[in-house]
């Protein structure tokens, strides 16, 4: 838990990224960190508070492609897109940035280490670097080369194979072959000697993903598994000095037997150098798609007493399964199999990007087994042993977040949760888990919405009902769901105070459908059911079957649950819009919907207006005035205004003369209202000085306006640092009587609190806070938005946070710092 002051960042949001290299796990201190767009998030997926991502750390300024903790040390090593090598240090409290290398002129592919003295990253510039840790610590470039041209690495591996300095080097790439190298490293870390190609081993059949050494100490040799996109995973036994077979030198006939050896020397600086040789031992098979990951026993990497030499492998197929050899014939076979089921006939060759990207297998103290795995939604599976042998597994609470900007966050209309919206194509609901806890945390309780398209706005009509728009011409209205409601009420204590009996009890996505259809209303005529109708029937029948899952939860939903059972049903589309929506914004009332699409001419540059009371139909007033794409829509808090900025600098401001009959008079057109785009604005709350509204522009000036009856005047600025992107006025009555608080982000991701006194003559905004950089966003702030009242009784404001970093933030602030 992260406080500064009197800001607490209370929970984060944020999915992992699609990388084989993404996340590794510290097991001394109970610490998983993963690559999260361009940041570093940390995570203790074992702690009992299941609070999640509780920090995360910003240098990077592209995707995080891997991470991996130096063994017996306080550091760890990222790499990225952005071709940067960053190493940390673990100073207690936090991790600082010890070193940052550019090195590298390409994307970095993949990272191996091995030990405190040496690692290895791969790029997709072609070349493969050797690094050394000095005596103090610093990380110094010993040794770089390519393995052949046009070859790209995509997974390396190191392994130390005597006590004299000398490791192997295993490569695996763009390529059917897997390289093998061998070299000697000086003392002090500071340059390698004998640096050899010791082999290069046939036998897949497409490119090679994923490579994973042990030592087996039982046979006295090391074993090399290499898993590739031909969905086998190979392995190689790697036997030293005199436990090499030398019985049989006929090539011929070794090569038929497919027992070829690839013999080479290493420490060759001693006067007689050693010898060593790599066999093919098994080939495994069992997944359907590409293998991403492999893993051998925890124990066997940590030299534990009672060791299991059992490999783990993930794949795209979305499978987890752990191999061990049968003593009696040799044979590897799977003992356990976790994940999903694979959809029939979907494959990564076949467009599908779903399943497994990596995965980790680790130990507690207490020598408890987990498993975790991210995948497709970046979202973490954890399984938890359930027994001293670990024969079976239990999935358990982990992580979840998007895995692309955050475009839109807004809460309920009694502010007890919130959504989110994303370019990941998913609406996402977050609240609190509260009930029958001492403390409270936060997590995704439902996802309503899993689209086809870019998902870009949304905001509530009634407590259960929202509208949301994507990166399409279309709006849709989404209902909540009575499991969801009851699951939110039993676990967070809040009450939607609808009928439940009137709500769908569930909902499916059909058969290559856009539209989630709810499972009380579907139903199919006698004698009149085609295929598609009768899979929508099925799908329809197991989502009400699966109705008793959610009520059985003793807490928070879990990935799989979120997936499939927690969808929303869709009631209506509203049409009318010639572009893909930008922004949308409900009456208090909720029964006028206003929206906006993109647009570069006046034509486009229209709100069109929807009334929910009259079956949704579109209204035939357009607002015009614009010219350019309006950012931002927002109707004041007592329903008598409309708010609309634009690109084009300027603002309008609109009456509602009836809401009934939807009539709508343009109250003033504000032209160059800012001297650049205006992304973000939002209203006052009600107040006896009168109506007020803030706007946020790139121009670096948030502004406060005052409507008169023919205008709104311009009565106070204020210049920042950075580009504003949004705003947002906390909407409760006024803190102390006279006090506006309002938020601001920028495109730098910093976050500030102003306030103004509406009382004073000379109004000016008066900077409150800065929020410390630590616990704000590694981008651009795309939402800003206040839960509408104050939190733990009246002491409180909560505030959620949309960034372009892919995270959702929840800060809450104590009220005295804006009193």
């Amino acid at each position: 838990m992260t406080v500064f002051k009197f800001i607490e960042e209370e929970a984060v949001f944020i999915g992992a990224n699609r990388q084989a290299y993404v996340a590794d796990y510290n097991q001394a201190e109970s610490l998983v960190a993963f690559g999260a767009s361009n940041t570093i998030a940390l995570w203790d997926p074992i702690a009992k508070d299941k609070k999640g991502v509780y920090s995360t750390l910003k240098q990077h300024t592209k995707e995080i492609t891997g991470i991996r903790f130096i063994p017996g040390t306080p550091y760890f090593v990222s790499v990225g897109e952005d071709s940067q090598i960053n190493v940390w240090k673990n100073e207690g409290s936090s991790f600082t940035l010890h070193q940052s290398i550019n090195y590298h002129e390409d994307s970095i592919t993949c990272l191996s280490v091995i030990d405190e003295r040496v690692f290895a990253t791969g790029s997709a510039d072609g070349f493969i670097a050797l690094w050394g840790f000095s005596e103090t610590g610093n990380v110094n470039l010993i040794h770089e080369f390519q393995v052949r041209f046009n070859f790209y690495p995509l997974a390396l591996a190191l392994q130390d194979i005597d006590e004299n300095g000398n490791y192997l080097l295993a490569v695996g790439g763009t390529t059917f072959n897997l390289f093998i190298y061998s070299f000697q490293l000086s003392s002090n870390n500071s340059q390698i000697s004998h640096f050899n190609q010791a082999a290069a081993m046939t036998g897949h059949e497409d490119w090679i993903k994923c490579l994973s050494f042990v030592a087996d100490t039982k046979h006295k040799s090391y074993i090399l598994a290499s898993g590739a996109q031909d969905r086998y995973i190979r392995l190689w036994r790697l036997r030293l000095n005199d436990m090499i077979d030398d019985s049989d030198e006929d090539e011929l006939k070794l090569i038929l037997l497919s027992n070829k050896q690839y013999k080479f020397t290493f420490n060759e600086s001693a006067s007689t150098p050693s010898r060593a040789a790599f066999s093919f031992e098994a080939l495994i098979m069992g997944h359907d798609d590409w293998v991403t990951g492999l893993q051998w026993h925890p124990s066997y990497l940590n030299d534990s007493p009672n060791k299991k030499l059992q490999l783990l492998s993930s794949s795209a197929d979305t499978a987890l399964m752990i191999w061990e050899m049968d003593d009696e014939s040799g044979i590897w076979c799977c003992v356990n199999r976790l994940g999903e089921m694979s959809i029939k006939g979907a494959s990564t060759a076949t467009g599908a990007s779903g399943g497994f990207w990596s995965c980790l297998w680790f130990l507690d103290n207490n020598q408890k087994q987990y498993i975790l795995a991210n995948g497709k939604t970046g979202s973490f599976r954890l399984y938890e042993s359930k027994d001293e042998e670990a024969k079976t597994f239990e999935s358990t609470l982990a992580v979840t977040g998007s895995t692309r900007e955050i475009t839109d966050v807004v809460w309920s209309k009694n502010g007890d949760y919130f959504t989110a919206t994303s370019l990941d194509q998913t609406t996402r609901l977050f609240a609190p888990w509260v009930a029958g806890r001492d403390f409270k945390t936060w997590h995704e309780f439902a996802r309503p919405q899993i689209h086809g398209y870019d998902m870009i706005c949304m905001d509530n009509i009634t407590n259960t009902k929202f509208v949301s728009g994507g990166d399409e011409k279309i709006l849709r209205v989404f209902e909540i769901t009575n499991s969801i409601s009851s699951l939110l009420k039993k676990h967070c204590n809040i009450d939607i105070q609808a009928n439940d009996d009137a709500l769908p009890e569930s909902a499916s996505l059909p058969v290559l459908g856009l539209s989630n259809k709810a499972a009380n209303e579907a139903h199919i005529e006698d004698g009149q059911v085609s295929q598609q109708q009768e899979d929508e029937a099925n799908n329809v029948s197991a989502a009400t079957a699966d109705d008793d899952i959610l009520a059985t939860l003793n807490g928070p939903p879990l990935e799989d649950h979120l997936q499939r059972y927690t969808l929303f049903p869709e009631i209506e589309k509203l049409y009318g819009h010639g572009y893909e929506i930008t922004c949308t914004a409900t009456s208090p009332s909720g029964r006028l919907i206003a929206s906006a699409c993109r647009s570069n001419s006046a034509k486009h540059a229209v709100v069109r207006i929807f009334d929910s009371e009259d079956e949704y139909k579109q209204l035939d007033q357009l607002l015009e005035g614009h010219t350019l794409t309006i950012t931002s829509l927002e109707f004041s808090p007592d329903g008598q205004y409309l708010i609309a900025v634009s690109r084009d600098r300027s603002f309008t401001l609109w009456k509602v003369v009836d809401e009934a009959k939807g009539s709508f008079e343009l109250v003033q057109l504000k032209e160059k209202a800012h001297t650049r785009i205006i992304w973000d604005c939002s209203w006052a709350p009600q107040n006896k000085f009168g109506q007020f509204f803030v706007t946020g522009s790139r121009d670096k000036q948030i502004k406060l306006w005052q409507i008169d009856q023919t205008e709104a005047r311009l009565i106070a600025s204020s210049k920042v640092a950075d580009p504003v992107t949004s705003v947002a006025c906390f909407q409760e009555s006024l803190l102390s009587g006279n006090k506006l608080s309002i938020a601001v982000g920028t495109e730098s991701g910093s976050i500030s609190l102003y306030s103004v006194n509406l009382e004073e003559e000379s109004k000016g905004f008066v900077s409150n806070h800065q929020f410390d950089t630590i616990i704000t966003p590694a981008g651009r702030i795309n939402k800003l938005s206040f839960s509408p009242h104050l939190h733990e009784n009246g002491n409180k404001l909560i505030l959620a946070v949309g960034s372009v970093d892919s995270s959702v933030r929840v800060y809450s602030i104590e009220k005295s710092i804006v009193t």
